[in-house]
């Protein structure tokens, strides 16, 4: 078994690597930027967020952000997740695989992402938000129109669901002092 610990000290991006290369922009880049997510389940509630910063900043979706060089998709997903929400997670299976691509009013691809969002469940932290975004809620199925979310977003939280009935730790316990579903 391969020991892979990676240790983030801050952004790469336009920070030269070891043979001289820039790791690529998010905005206007040459080439796809690998993304992960996370549906957070817990008693019938997925978390979401408000993004900060581009695509998609003021909005809420998923929790998620670029996979670093390196590292691991799932070491990646639970690295991020800790950085946006303060939760640990333990990451399941893959809900979807799906681009993101965005344009600019000149129609250049300003975004090209490649996006993978996991099934996952809190094992610690504390819930707060974290580095990307400015809020942090657990909604219930019912209350995700409020929240207005993209079309593809709302459509991976209900395979996210769906999966989570079926997947081995939907009998678990969930993390002590979150919130369940709401009355």
């Amino acid at each position: 078994m391969l020991d892979r610990e990676l240790v983030v000290t801050g952004p790469l991006e336009g920070r030269a690597g070891p043979a001289g290369e820039v790791r690529a922009p998010r905005q206007y880049p040459n080439s796809p930027v690998v993304g992960v997510g996370a549906v957070i389940v817990q008693d019938g509630v997925v978390l979401l967020v408000r993004r900060r910063y581009e695509p998609l900043a003021g909005q809420w979706s998923l929790p998620g952000g670029r996979l670093e060089l390196g590292e691991t998709l799932e070491v990646g997903l639970a690295r991020e997740m800790l950085e946006e929400t303060g939760l640990d997670v333990e990451v399941g299976p893959v809900i979807e695989v799906f681009d993101r691509i965005l344009h600019d009013q000149d129609h250049h691809i300003r975004f090209h992402y490649v996006l993978i969002d996991y099934l996952c469940r809190p094992l610690g932290g504390t819930l707060q938000a974290g580095s990307d975004v400015s809020e942090v809620a657990f909604a219930a199925p019912a209350d995700l129109p409020a929240y207005q979310l993209t079309a593809k977003a709302t459509a991976v939280i209900e395979r996210g669901f769906e999966l989570a009935r079926r997947h081995s730790w939907a009998g678990a316990k969930g993390m002590p002092g979150l919130p369940g579903p709401r009355p």
